[in-house]
């Protein structure tokens, strides 16, 4: 049985914005096994400076990630796409172990196979500690703004 994750590319506009909040829904799971299955399973990963390739090492990274960056939620926004490939800008919102507030930002691209299923992602992101007071997001998107772009902060 070949797995598929639609939409499937080539990609428009409709299906970009369908598979960017598809993406930002399953993250915000914190679920490892569940994210991983949008990969392939050889997929290869640069996040920040660590580099993965296939889906147990995907799910070991996300799963010390959710571990160390609690209360996590994510916004992602489509910055553009072509394709097979799409490119994203997001946000999201953490603390540790010390109660200290961070907003991470960042940039990712990503390449799909004809399944739909993700084979590359390269992520760039950068860490800001914040107070807890000037947190901007709350959990999971509401419904209301499903396929609604993030302010620029």
């Amino acid at each position: 049985m070949t797995e598929s994750r639609p939409p499937f590319p080539p990609f428009d506009l409709p299906t970009a914005l369908q598979k960017v909040q598809a993406a930002e829904d399953g993250w915000n799971s914190r679920d490892p096994e569940k994210v991983a299955l949008a990969y392939t399973p050889d997929s290869v990963w640069r996040n920040r400076d660590m580099h993965v390739i296939g889906r147990p090492a995907i799910i070991e990274l996300l799963t010390a990630k959710w571990q160390r960056e609690q209360d996590y939620a994510l916004r992602k926004g489509l910055w553009g796409f072509r394709e097979n490939r799409i490119a994203v800008r997001f946000q999201y919102e953490w603390h540790d172990d010390h109660g200290q507030w961070w907003r991470s930002y960042g940039n990712e691209l990503w390449e799909f196979e004809s399944s739909g299923l993700m084979s590359r992602r390269e992520a760039s992101i950068n860490d800001h500690p914040i107070a807890e007071v000037e947190r901007r997001i709350f959990g999971p998107r509401p419904h209301s703004e499903l396929g609604v772009d993030f302010p620029v902060w």
